[in-house]
Protein backbone atom coordinates (compact mmCIF):
# COMPACT_ATOMS: atom_id res chain seq x y z
CA UNK A 1 0.00 0.00 0.00
CA UNK A 2 1.33 3.06 -0.92
CA UNK A 3 0.02 6.54 0.03
CA UNK A 4 0.07 10.14 -2.95
CA UNK A 5 -1.66 13.21 -3.00
CA UNK A 6 -4.07 12.28 -5.37
CA UNK A 7 -5.28 8.66 -4.61
CA UNK A 8 -3.81 6.01 -2.32
CA UNK A 9 -0.97 4.67 -4.62
CA UNK A 10 -0.51 4.08 -8.20
CA UNK A 11 -1.03 0.70 -9.83
CA UNK A 12 0.98 0.08 -12.55
CA UNK A 13 -0.55 -0.56 -15.84
CA UNK A 14 1.80 -2.29 -19.02
CA UNK A 15 4.95 -3.35 -19.24
CA UNK A 16 8.14 -1.33 -19.92
CA UNK A 17 10.05 1.92 -18.63
CA UNK A 18 7.67 4.16 -19.76
CA UNK A 19 4.79 2.37 -17.71
CA UNK A 20 0.99 4.29 -17.29
CA UNK A 21 -0.39 5.03 -13.50
CA UNK A 22 -3.70 4.26 -12.51
CA UNK A 23 -5.61 5.51 -9.54
CA UNK A 24 -6.21 2.74 -7.86
CA UNK A 25 -8.77 4.76 -5.96
CA UNK A 26 -11.67 3.46 -8.57
CA UNK A 27 -10.59 -0.03 -7.09
CA UNK A 28 -11.55 0.97 -3.82
CA UNK A 29 -14.56 2.84 -4.70
CA UNK A 30 -15.83 0.09 -6.65
CA UNK A 31 -14.86 -0.84 -9.87
CA UNK A 32 -15.88 -2.63 -12.78
CA UNK A 33 -14.54 -6.00 -13.84
CA UNK A 34 -15.75 -8.70 -16.00
CA UNK A 35 -16.32 -11.26 -13.11
CA UNK A 36 -18.04 -8.98 -10.88
CA UNK A 37 -20.61 -8.10 -13.58
CA UNK A 38 -21.27 -12.15 -13.06
CA UNK A 39 -22.97 -11.23 -9.62
CA UNK A 40 -26.43 -10.21 -11.14
CA UNK A 41 -26.70 -13.50 -12.68
CA UNK A 42 -25.16 -16.13 -10.94
CA UNK A 43 -23.86 -16.26 -7.19
CA UNK A 44 -20.63 -15.92 -6.43
CA UNK A 45 -18.44 -17.67 -3.82
CA UNK A 46 -19.92 -16.58 0.12
CA UNK A 47 -23.56 -15.18 -1.37
CA UNK A 48 -25.61 -17.81 0.64
CA UNK A 49 -24.23 -16.72 4.41
CA UNK A 50 -23.04 -13.51 4.27
CA UNK A 51 -24.97 -12.17 6.58
CA UNK A 52 -24.19 -14.11 9.53
CA UNK A 53 -20.37 -14.27 8.56
CA UNK A 54 -20.30 -10.50 8.66
CA UNK A 55 -22.17 -10.10 11.97
CA UNK A 56 -18.84 -9.95 14.32
CA UNK A 57 -17.31 -7.63 11.63
CA UNK A 58 -20.61 -5.39 11.57
CA UNK A 59 -20.48 -4.70 15.78
CA UNK A 60 -16.37 -4.88 15.68
CA UNK A 61 -16.04 -1.37 14.11
CA UNK A 62 -12.90 -0.85 14.91
CA UNK A 63 -9.31 -2.52 13.53
CA UNK A 64 -5.68 -2.80 13.43
CA UNK A 65 -3.63 -2.63 10.62
CA UNK A 66 -0.34 -4.05 10.63
CA UNK A 67 2.02 -3.54 7.79
CA UNK A 68 5.05 -5.42 8.24
CA UNK A 69 7.95 -6.32 6.05
CA UNK A 70 11.51 -6.75 4.87
CA UNK A 71 10.62 -2.57 3.61
CA UNK A 72 10.60 -2.47 8.22
CA UNK A 73 14.33 -2.64 8.21
CA UNK A 74 14.80 -0.01 5.66
CA UNK A 75 12.48 2.65 7.20
CA UNK A 76 11.80 4.46 3.84
CA UNK A 77 7.96 3.50 3.04
CA UNK A 78 6.61 0.20 2.05
CA UNK A 79 7.60 1.04 -1.60
CA UNK A 80 10.77 1.72 -1.31
CA UNK A 81 11.58 -1.04 -4.00
CA UNK A 82 9.33 0.35 -6.47
CA UNK A 83 9.69 3.83 -6.11
CA UNK A 84 13.53 4.08 -5.80
CA UNK A 85 13.75 1.13 -8.75
CA UNK A 86 16.21 -1.17 -6.42
CA UNK A 87 16.83 -4.31 -8.54
CA UNK A 88 15.24 -7.28 -6.85
CA UNK A 89 19.05 -8.71 -6.64
CA UNK A 90 19.88 -5.72 -4.19
CA UNK A 91 17.00 -5.77 -2.43
CA UNK A 92 16.61 -9.45 -1.78
CA UNK A 93 19.38 -9.41 1.09
CA UNK A 94 17.62 -7.25 3.67
CA UNK A 95 15.50 -10.16 4.54
CA UNK A 96 18.69 -11.42 6.01
CA UNK A 97 18.93 -8.09 8.18
CA UNK A 98 15.25 -8.76 9.19
CA UNK A 99 15.42 -9.78 12.86
CA UNK A 100 11.70 -9.15 14.81
CA UNK A 101 12.43 -9.15 18.37
CA UNK A 102 10.59 -11.87 20.13
CA UNK A 103 7.20 -10.76 22.02
CA UNK A 104 6.31 -7.94 18.99
CA UNK A 105 3.17 -9.34 18.11
CA UNK A 106 1.81 -9.64 21.67
CA UNK A 107 2.82 -6.45 21.74
CA UNK A 108 0.97 -5.11 19.11
CA UNK A 109 -2.20 -7.24 19.73
CA UNK A 110 -1.88 -5.58 23.51
CA UNK A 111 -2.33 -1.70 22.03
CA UNK A 112 -4.75 -3.06 19.52
CA UNK A 113 -6.96 -4.33 22.88
CA UNK A 114 -5.85 -1.29 24.57
CA UNK A 115 -7.45 0.50 22.02
CA UNK A 116 -10.62 -0.60 22.09
CA UNK A 117 -9.61 -2.26 18.64
CA UNK A 118 -11.72 -5.61 18.00
CA UNK A 119 -9.67 -7.14 15.11
CA UNK A 120 -6.08 -7.07 13.80
CA UNK A 121 -4.99 -7.56 10.04
CA UNK A 122 -1.48 -7.85 9.37
CA UNK A 123 0.48 -7.81 5.95
CA UNK A 124 0.82 -12.05 5.85
CA UNK A 125 2.98 -10.98 2.09
CA UNK A 126 3.43 -7.34 0.48
CA UNK A 127 4.11 -6.45 -2.92
CA UNK A 128 7.88 -6.89 -2.21
CA UNK A 129 6.81 -10.58 -2.58
CA UNK A 130 8.58 -11.82 0.75
CA UNK A 131 6.34 -13.97 3.33
CA UNK A 132 5.86 -13.43 6.90
CA UNK A 133 4.70 -17.46 7.03
CA UNK A 134 6.25 -20.31 6.74
CA UNK A 135 5.31 -21.78 3.07
CA UNK A 136 6.82 -24.73 1.24
CA UNK A 137 6.77 -22.54 -2.01
CA UNK A 138 9.49 -20.29 -1.83
CA UNK A 139 12.45 -19.72 0.53
CA UNK A 140 11.87 -16.33 0.54
CA UNK A 141 10.21 -16.14 3.57
CA UNK A 142 10.56 -15.59 7.46
CA UNK A 143 11.55 -19.28 8.65
CA UNK A 144 14.16 -19.72 5.93
CA UNK A 145 15.29 -15.44 6.02
CA UNK A 146 16.51 -13.22 8.82
CA UNK A 147 13.89 -13.84 11.60
CA UNK A 148 13.96 -17.90 11.43
CA UNK A 149 10.34 -18.04 12.77
CA UNK A 150 6.81 -17.76 11.20
CA UNK A 151 6.29 -14.21 12.44
CA UNK A 152 2.70 -15.02 10.69
CA UNK A 153 1.82 -17.37 13.04
CA UNK A 154 3.44 -15.90 16.37
CA UNK A 155 1.02 -12.55 15.60
CA UNK A 156 -2.15 -15.25 15.14
CA UNK A 157 -1.38 -16.57 18.91
CA UNK A 158 -0.69 -12.91 19.85
CA UNK A 159 -3.94 -12.13 18.58
CA UNK A 160 -5.83 -15.25 20.13
CA UNK A 161 -4.29 -14.58 23.30
CA UNK A 162 -5.81 -10.88 23.83
CA UNK A 163 -9.60 -12.20 22.11
CA UNK A 164 -8.99 -9.61 18.66
CA UNK A 165 -10.08 -11.55 15.52
CA UNK A 166 -7.52 -12.39 13.30
CA UNK A 167 -7.22 -11.04 9.31
CA UNK A 168 -4.65 -11.82 6.85
CA UNK A 169 -3.62 -9.04 4.08
CA UNK A 170 -2.56 -10.57 1.20
CA UNK A 171 -0.91 -8.85 -2.22
CA UNK A 172 -1.83 -10.56 -5.32
CA UNK A 173 0.38 -8.08 -7.01
CA UNK A 174 4.81 -8.95 -6.36
CA UNK A 175 7.68 -7.16 -7.60
CA UNK A 176 9.96 -10.31 -7.06
CA UNK A 177 8.14 -13.64 -8.73
CA UNK A 178 9.77 -14.08 -11.99
CA UNK A 179 6.11 -14.47 -13.85
CA UNK A 180 4.88 -11.93 -11.84
CA UNK A 181 4.81 -9.07 -14.49
CA UNK A 182 4.75 -11.63 -17.44
CA UNK A 183 1.55 -13.10 -16.51
CA UNK A 184 0.24 -10.05 -18.72
CA UNK A 185 0.88 -11.09 -21.43
CA UNK A 186 2.19 -14.99 -21.39
CA UNK A 187 -0.24 -17.98 -20.98
CA UNK A 188 2.41 -20.32 -19.45
CA UNK A 189 3.74 -17.46 -17.05
CA UNK A 190 0.02 -16.82 -16.25
CA UNK A 191 -0.84 -20.40 -14.70
CA UNK A 192 2.62 -20.82 -13.02
CA UNK A 193 1.85 -17.50 -11.38
CA UNK A 194 -1.52 -17.99 -10.46
CA UNK A 195 -1.06 -21.65 -8.68
CA UNK A 196 1.79 -19.99 -6.95
CA UNK A 197 -0.63 -17.27 -5.86
CA UNK A 198 -3.33 -19.94 -5.02
CA UNK A 199 -0.94 -22.52 -3.44
CA UNK A 200 -0.05 -19.38 -0.64
CA UNK A 201 -3.35 -18.07 -0.14
CA UNK A 202 -4.25 -22.23 0.66
CA UNK A 203 -1.57 -22.61 2.86
CA UNK A 204 -2.85 -19.10 4.91
CA UNK A 205 -5.93 -20.85 5.07
CA UNK A 206 -5.10 -23.73 6.23
CA UNK A 207 -2.28 -23.71 8.85
CA UNK A 208 -3.07 -21.35 11.31
CA UNK A 209 -6.97 -22.59 13.11
CA UNK A 210 -9.34 -20.55 12.03
CA UNK A 211 -8.98 -17.12 9.97
CA UNK A 212 -12.25 -13.96 9.87
CA UNK A 213 -10.94 -11.62 7.49
CA UNK A 214 -8.73 -12.26 4.30
CA UNK A 215 -7.72 -8.90 3.05
CA UNK A 216 -6.22 -8.86 -0.77
CA UNK A 217 -5.08 -5.80 -2.40
CA UNK A 218 -3.57 -4.96 -5.73
CA UNK A 219 -4.80 -7.23 -8.28
CA UNK A 220 -2.05 -5.78 -10.76
CA UNK A 221 -1.51 -7.28 -13.48
CA UNK A 222 -4.64 -9.43 -13.84
CA UNK A 223 -8.44 -9.23 -14.08
CA UNK A 224 -10.67 -11.48 -11.75
CA UNK A 225 -10.03 -14.12 -15.08
CA UNK A 226 -7.05 -13.84 -15.36
CA UNK A 227 -6.69 -14.37 -11.25
CA UNK A 228 -9.24 -17.28 -11.59
CA UNK A 229 -10.43 -15.05 -8.57
CA UNK A 230 -14.07 -16.85 -8.21
CA UNK A 231 -11.57 -20.25 -8.35
CA UNK A 232 -9.75 -18.73 -5.63
CA UNK A 233 -13.21 -17.93 -3.34
CA UNK A 234 -14.11 -21.02 -3.41
CA UNK A 235 -11.25 -22.72 -2.10
CA UNK A 236 -10.90 -19.89 0.73
CA UNK A 237 -14.40 -20.40 1.86
CA UNK A 238 -14.49 -24.10 1.82
CA UNK A 239 -11.18 -23.94 3.88
CA UNK A 240 -12.67 -21.38 6.11
CA UNK A 241 -16.20 -21.31 5.85
CA UNK A 242 -16.75 -18.26 8.08
CA UNK A 243 -14.15 -15.84 6.91
CA UNK A 244 -15.10 -12.66 5.24
CA UNK A 245 -13.17 -11.48 2.31
CA UNK A 246 -12.85 -7.87 0.59
CA UNK A 247 -13.11 -7.06 -2.31
CA UNK A 248 -9.80 -6.79 -4.06
CA UNK A 249 -9.47 -9.73 -5.98
CA UNK A 250 -11.66 -7.56 -8.67
CA UNK A 251 -14.43 -9.81 -7.07
CA UNK A 252 -16.97 -7.52 -5.10
CA UNK A 253 -16.16 -9.53 -1.90
CA UNK A 254 -17.71 -9.02 1.17
CA UNK A 255 -17.08 -5.13 1.55
CA UNK A 256 -15.63 -2.46 0.23
CA UNK A 257 -12.44 -0.99 0.75
CA UNK A 258 -11.95 3.04 0.65
CA UNK A 259 -8.83 3.81 1.07
CA UNK A 260 -7.45 6.80 2.78
CA UNK A 261 -10.87 8.69 3.07
CA UNK A 262 -13.97 7.77 4.36
CA UNK A 263 -16.87 7.23 1.72
CA UNK A 264 -19.52 5.28 2.73
CA UNK A 265 -20.94 2.45 0.96
CA UNK A 266 -24.97 2.64 -0.37
CA UNK A 267 -27.89 0.06 -0.87
CA UNK A 268 -26.24 -1.39 2.73
CA UNK A 269 -22.93 -2.66 0.84
CA UNK A 270 -20.20 -3.26 4.22
CA UNK A 271 -17.68 -1.11 3.92
CA UNK A 272 -14.31 -0.14 5.61
CA UNK A 273 -11.88 2.98 5.50
CA UNK A 274 -8.61 1.95 6.16
CA UNK A 275 -6.19 4.90 6.77
CA UNK A 276 -2.26 5.48 8.25
CA UNK A 277 -1.53 7.42 11.39
CA UNK A 278 1.02 9.40 9.80
CA UNK A 279 1.13 9.47 5.66
CA UNK A 280 3.13 5.63 5.36
CA UNK A 281 1.75 2.51 5.63
CA UNK A 282 5.13 0.95 6.10
CA UNK A 283 7.53 1.79 8.64
CA UNK A 284 9.50 5.52 6.96
CA UNK A 285 11.89 7.27 9.94
CA UNK A 286 11.37 10.70 8.38
CA UNK A 287 7.06 10.31 8.57
CA UNK A 288 6.44 12.44 11.26
CA UNK A 289 3.17 13.61 10.44
CA UNK A 290 1.10 11.93 12.64
CA UNK A 291 -2.62 12.56 13.61
CA UNK A 292 -3.69 13.19 16.68
CA UNK A 293 -6.18 11.21 19.00
CA UNK A 294 -9.11 14.14 18.37
CA UNK A 295 -8.84 13.53 14.61
CA UNK A 296 -8.44 9.36 15.12
CA UNK A 297 -11.53 9.60 17.08
CA UNK A 298 -13.41 12.03 14.87
CA UNK A 299 -12.49 9.47 11.78
CA UNK A 300 -13.76 6.47 13.78
CA UNK A 301 -16.81 8.20 14.65
CA UNK A 302 -17.70 9.13 10.39
CA UNK A 303 -17.06 5.54 9.77
CA UNK A 304 -19.77 4.39 12.61
CA UNK A 305 -22.32 7.47 11.84
CA UNK A 306 -22.20 5.12 8.11
CA UNK A 307 -22.04 2.15 9.18
CA UNK A 308 -18.68 1.14 8.38
CA UNK A 309 -15.38 -0.14 9.83
CA UNK A 310 -12.29 1.56 10.90
CA UNK A 311 -8.70 0.33 9.70
CA UNK A 312 -6.08 2.20 11.66
CA UNK A 313 -2.72 1.12 10.53
CA UNK A 314 0.30 1.00 12.03
CA UNK A 315 3.80 0.39 10.79
CA UNK A 316 6.55 -1.40 13.04
CA UNK A 317 10.22 -1.21 12.92
CA UNK A 318 12.47 -3.74 11.39
CA UNK A 319 13.00 -4.93 15.03
CA UNK A 320 8.77 -5.34 15.51
CA UNK A 321 8.35 -2.08 18.10
CA UNK A 322 5.86 0.06 17.25
CA UNK A 323 6.89 3.57 17.08
CA UNK A 324 6.38 5.72 20.20
CA UNK A 325 3.86 8.41 18.21
CA UNK A 326 1.62 5.73 17.26
CA UNK A 327 1.68 4.14 20.53
CA UNK A 328 1.19 7.62 22.19
CA UNK A 329 -2.24 8.15 20.39
CA UNK A 330 -3.70 4.36 20.33
CA UNK A 331 -3.46 4.75 23.94
CA UNK A 332 -5.44 8.42 24.25
CA UNK A 333 -8.01 6.39 21.72
CA UNK A 334 -7.68 3.92 24.61
CA UNK A 335 -8.74 5.78 27.00
CA UNK A 336 -11.69 7.61 25.20
CA UNK A 337 -13.13 4.35 23.62
CA UNK A 338 -12.81 3.17 27.83
CA UNK A 339 -15.51 5.08 28.44
CA UNK A 340 -17.65 5.52 25.32
CA UNK A 341 -16.91 2.53 22.94
CA UNK A 342 -20.41 1.30 24.55
CA UNK A 343 -21.62 4.71 21.54
CA UNK A 344 -19.48 2.95 18.84
CA UNK A 345 -19.69 -0.86 19.14
CA UNK A 346 -22.91 -2.62 17.28
CA UNK A 347 -24.39 1.03 16.72
CA UNK A 348 -26.81 1.77 14.64
CA UNK A 349 -27.01 4.03 11.09
CA UNK A 350 -27.25 8.00 12.18
CA UNK A 351 -28.79 9.87 10.09
CA UNK A 352 -28.33 13.14 12.53
CA UNK A 353 -24.82 15.34 10.98
CA UNK A 354 -25.31 18.47 11.13
CA UNK A 355 -23.49 20.73 13.46
CA UNK A 356 -20.23 22.36 13.19
CA UNK A 357 -18.98 21.70 17.02
CA UNK A 358 -20.26 17.75 16.87
CA UNK A 359 -20.75 14.68 15.14
CA UNK A 360 -23.22 11.47 15.80
CA UNK A 361 -23.92 8.03 16.53
CA UNK A 362 -26.97 6.00 17.69
CA UNK A 363 -27.92 3.15 19.07
CA UNK A 364 -31.78 2.54 19.10
CA UNK A 365 -33.49 5.87 20.06
CA UNK A 366 -30.15 6.67 21.91
CA UNK A 367 -28.26 9.64 20.54
CA UNK A 368 -24.87 10.08 21.13
CA UNK A 369 -23.59 14.03 20.91
CA UNK A 370 -19.86 14.13 20.38
CA UNK A 371 -18.46 17.26 20.95
CA UNK A 372 -15.06 17.76 19.26
CA UNK A 373 -14.97 21.78 19.67
CA UNK A 374 -16.29 22.38 23.22
CA UNK A 375 -18.00 25.25 23.22
CA UNK A 376 -18.83 25.72 27.00
CA UNK A 377 -22.03 26.34 29.03
CA UNK A 378 -24.71 24.89 26.17
CA UNK A 379 -24.45 23.18 22.94
CA UNK A 380 -27.29 22.89 20.42
CA UNK A 381 -28.97 20.73 17.75
CA UNK A 382 -30.96 22.14 14.93
CA UNK A 383 -33.67 20.39 13.48
CA UNK A 384 -33.67 17.40 15.18
CA UNK A 385 -37.66 15.93 14.89
CA UNK A 386 -38.73 14.01 17.75
CA UNK A 387 -38.76 15.00 21.68
CA UNK A 388 -35.66 14.33 24.03
CA UNK A 389 -36.33 12.79 27.14
CA UNK A 390 -33.28 12.98 28.92
CA UNK A 391 -29.73 13.79 28.21
CA UNK A 392 -26.29 13.07 30.05
CA UNK A 393 -22.53 13.17 30.09
CA UNK A 394 -21.27 9.71 29.02
CA UNK A 395 -17.77 10.73 30.85
CA UNK A 396 -19.14 11.50 34.69
CA UNK A 397 -23.08 10.41 34.09
CA UNK A 398 -23.92 14.31 35.36
CA UNK A 399 -27.58 15.00 33.85
CA UNK A 400 -27.57 17.88 31.23
CA UNK A 401 -30.25 20.46 31.76
CA UNK A 402 -31.77 20.81 28.10
CA UNK A 403 -35.24 23.11 26.76
CA UNK A 404 -36.65 21.92 23.34
CA UNK A 405 -39.20 23.80 20.60
CA UNK A 406 -40.05 22.83 17.19
CA UNK A 407 -36.85 24.24 15.83
CA UNK A 408 -33.89 23.36 18.00
CA UNK A 409 -33.01 21.15 21.13
CA UNK A 410 -30.47 23.44 23.66
CA UNK A 411 -28.60 21.32 26.29
CA UNK A 412 -27.58 23.76 29.15
CA UNK A 413 -25.45 24.10 32.37
CA UNK A 414 -22.43 22.59 30.70
CA UNK A 415 -18.74 22.78 32.57
CA UNK A 416 -16.33 25.85 31.04
CA UNK A 417 -14.06 22.87 29.95
CA UNK A 418 -14.58 19.94 28.22
CA UNK A 419 -15.34 16.72 30.92
CA UNK A 420 -13.65 14.22 28.88
CA UNK A 421 -10.65 14.10 26.20
CA UNK A 422 -10.08 14.17 23.36
CA UNK A 423 -13.74 14.43 22.53
CA UNK A 424 -16.69 14.97 25.11
CA UNK A 425 -20.30 12.74 24.60
CA UNK A 426 -23.10 13.30 25.65
CA UNK A 427 -26.26 10.81 25.44
CA UNK A 428 -29.54 11.76 24.36
CA UNK A 429 -32.47 9.96 25.16
CA UNK A 430 -34.74 10.24 22.58
CA UNK A 431 -38.51 8.99 22.02
CA UNK A 432 -38.46 7.87 18.67
CA UNK A 433 -35.39 7.29 16.58
CA UNK A 434 -33.50 10.39 16.12
CA UNK A 435 -33.53 12.50 13.02
CA UNK A 436 -33.02 15.70 11.96
CA UNK A 437 -34.28 17.89 9.14
CA UNK A 438 -32.46 21.54 9.18
CA UNK A 439 -34.38 22.44 5.79
CA UNK A 440 -37.77 22.42 8.28
CA UNK A 441 -36.21 25.26 10.36
CA UNK A 442 -34.69 27.36 7.31
CA UNK A 443 -38.37 26.97 5.59
CA UNK A 444 -40.38 27.31 8.84
CA UNK A 445 -38.83 29.46 11.45
CA UNK A 446 -40.01 32.83 12.03
CA UNK A 447 -38.24 35.34 10.65
CA UNK A 448 -37.87 38.97 11.19
CA UNK A 449 -39.48 42.41 9.11
CA UNK A 450 -36.84 44.53 6.98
Amino acid sequence: MKTIDWSRRDVLKGTGASLLALSSGAQAAGFQNTQAGKENSAPLPGDSNRTERMRWWKAARFGMFIHFGVYSTIGRHEWVMEDEGIPVSEYAPHASTFHPQPGSARAWAQLARQAGMKYMVMTSKHHEGFCNFDTRLTNYCAPKQGPGRDLVREYVEAARAEGLRVGFYYSLMDWRHPDGAPCATNEESRKRFVEYTHGLIRELMTNYGKIDVLWYDVAWPLDADGWESVRMNEMVFQLQPGIIVNNRNKLPGDFSTPEQHITAETGGRAWEACMTLNDSWGYQAADDNWKASKTVVRNLISCVRDSGNYLLNVGPKGDGSIPEPSVRVLREVGEWMAVNGHTIYDSDPCQVRRSNYASFTRTGNTLYMHVHFWPGEYVAIAGLMTKVKSAKLVKTGAAVPFNQDEFRVRFTDLPSAAPDYPITTIAIECESEPTQDTDFVRKNKPRMGV
